[in-house]
């Protein structure tokens, strides 16, 4: 198991420690700067006061934006499933008309 390094962050101009496997530092730093945007733009549109409310719209937002990807993906999946099986018939009837003309 890889030993962790401690890192620094920057969110709405706040430094942070963080710790984290070698290998995983890039997408922590991504995280971050995600992170750090969203708050800025929530900060920004005035409907939200306070570092804390901003930090849990934030992760709501984030979270919501995680859920709907998720579901997306779900759908996705049964999307594609769904055409395989009508794939499977089509090539089915097809082989059953060349049988015909024989």
């Amino acid at each position: 198991m890889a030993a962790s390094e401690t890192i620094q962050i920057r969110i709405l101009d706040k430094e942070y420690q963080v710790q984290c496997p070698p290998d995983e530092k890039a997408a922590l730093q991504e995280s971050a700067q995600v992170l750090d945007q969203r708050m800025r733009e929530i900060r920004k549109s005035g409907s939200v006061i306070g570092l804390e409310r901003i930090a849990v719209m934030a992760a709501l937002n984030l979270s919501y934006d995680l859920l709907q990807s998720a579901s997306g993906a779900a759908a996705n999946e049964t999307a594609k499933k769904e055409l395989l099986r009508v794939d499977r018939k089509l090539v089915k009837a097809l082989q059953g008309l060349g049988k015909e003309s024989v």
